[in-house]
């Protein structure tokens, strides 16, 4: 069996994940095949050993963070085998941008990933602005490679039958990342099961042409009220995402970007087209909602559209440097409402007596208001009005996690959301496949 670091200062690399949560282990496996990741496992199972998965860290849930144990990281599972099949621990921006060259598409898109892995993606059924119009990453993944909990290696298409009994219940009809999917087979319970059943260490993925051309605008508008009469008709109008930015999103981008107007909030919109920029349905629209339309910026191009892009990262990236010098665990919701109620969540989002940054997937209904406490004390007042917006969005027929999944910081939401005897079923999965309960331990369930 491959030989463990143990390292301290080798460890202290892999304790925190983008949530400023730390943990602590004992060892850290990094294996280079999947034959390794299933020695791994068992040595681990035999020992009953507490084991977490961890891969890039950009998860804000607390999920890769281990809490004593052991480490095994997927970074070195790193082999792009074919357009459509790639390793675990590849880049998911690294591997876009090779089947992109080829001209074809694989569209999730979640914020971090040029920073995330294909294997973290999957295991969280990430997903990002282009949601709106592809979905999240489970439509995307034809098949998986994965190690179970006994060191089992299987795999698993949607032809796969699954090996236990799994609850059924129905999810909201939102967006959302939130619990175990009811699934048919074993394909669609290991995509986004967060590392608890089992490994993933390669996909096949599914490839669509790439789009001929991307038209993107970035609209500033003058009020709330003129955004939400205006999105109903963005949306109709087919776009391929709709993300918009608070008022004090657009106080940060203001730090890093010139010329931001003075607005209410601003849309950034992503079109696709084959030819002729569709520009006069799309301004006549935003003149009709009352946008600043002279200010409104207009990319036709990939280089015009990366630069918004970067903008458009910057903001978490800021938010996030912002809550480690605080020195504090982030704080941030991932709900998704329907859209009939989204003025309603909002309006709860503007009376938060607390400084925060409201970003994200609009299109979705699907925003992210993040707290910033400047202290412990602001911590604790943080976590519960989070506690209090969760009841909230679940009231409204919400989820408590449209997309980052439930981790180890958001056991007590997800009871919120899905009937106890739904969680006891998972539970009882959970034990079926993982005795010892050594993968993610703590993880979804507490």
């Amino acid at each position: 069996m491959i030989e463990p670091v143990r390292d301290p200062a080798v460890l202290e690399g892999y304790l925190r994940d983008a949530s400023n949560l730390r943990g602590e282990a004992e060892l850290l496996f990094r294996p280079r095949t999947t034959a390794e990741v299933a020695e791994v496992v068992a040595w681990c199972q035999a020992r009953a050993m507490p084991l977490t998965v961890t891969a890039r860290r950009t998860s804000t849930t607390g999920a890769p963070v281990p809490m004593g144990g052991a480490l095994l990281s997927t970074e070195m599972l790193a082999t792009i085998h074919a357009l459509d099949d790639v390793d675990a621990g590849v880049l998911l921006g690294e591997y876009q941008a090779h089947v992109e060259a080829a001209g074809r598409f694989f569209p999730p898109d979640p914020t971090s990933r040029n920073e995330c892995s294909v294997g973290g993606a999957i295991a969280c059924n990430a997903s990002g602005s282009r949601t709106f119009k592809y979905g999240p990453m489970r439509p995307w993944i034809e098949s998986v490679e994965a190690v179970l909990a006994d060191g089992t290696v299987v795999h698993a298409d949607r032809s796969t039958p699954l090996p236990w009994p799994v609850p059924q219940w129905e999810e909201p009809h939102v967006k959302t990342a939130a619990g175990l999917y009811p699934a048919k087979n074993l394909l669609d319970l290991l995509i986004g099961s967060e590392g608890i059943l089992g490994i993933i260490t390669r996909a096949r993925t599914r490839l669509v042409a790439l789009p001929a051309q991307v038209l993107t605008l970035l609209a500033f508008l003058p009020t709330r009220e003129s955004l939400l009469a205006f999105l109903p008709v963005a949306r109709g109008m087919g776009p391929r995402c709709i993300e918009s930015f608070d008022r004090h999103a657009l106080d940060l981008i203001r730090g890093r970007v010139p010329d931001v107007p003075a607005a209410d909030c601003a849309l950034m919109i992503e079109i696709e087209h084959d030819g002729e920029p569709p520009l006069e349905p799309w301004f006549d629209a935003l003149v009709a909602a009352g946008a600043l339309v002279d200010d409104t910026v207009v990319a036709t191009d990939d280089s015009g559209r990366a630069k918004l892009h970067v903008m458009r990262h910057a903001l978490p990236a800021t938010v996030n440097e912002i809550i480690a010098r605080n020195g504090v665990q982030k704080v941030g919701t991932d709900f998704a409402v329907p859209a009939d109620r989204l003025g309603e969540l909002l309006a709860l989002y503007d009376a938060v007596p607390m400084a925060s940054v409201c970003f994200g997937h609009i299109g979705d209904s699907h925003l992210h208001l993040n707290l910033l406490p400047r202290d412990a004390a602001e911590l604790a007042r943080a976590r519960e009005l989070y506690f209090e917006l969760a009841k909230a969005a679940v009231a409204m027929g919400g989820s408590v996690s449209g997309e980052h999944g439930i981790g180890r910081l958001k056991v007590k939401h997800l009871a919120l959301m899905v009937p106890p005897g739904v969680i006891d079923g998972w539970r009882a999965l959970k034990h079926q496949v993982d005795p010892a309960g050594i993968l993610g331990r703590g993880v979804m369930f507490g």
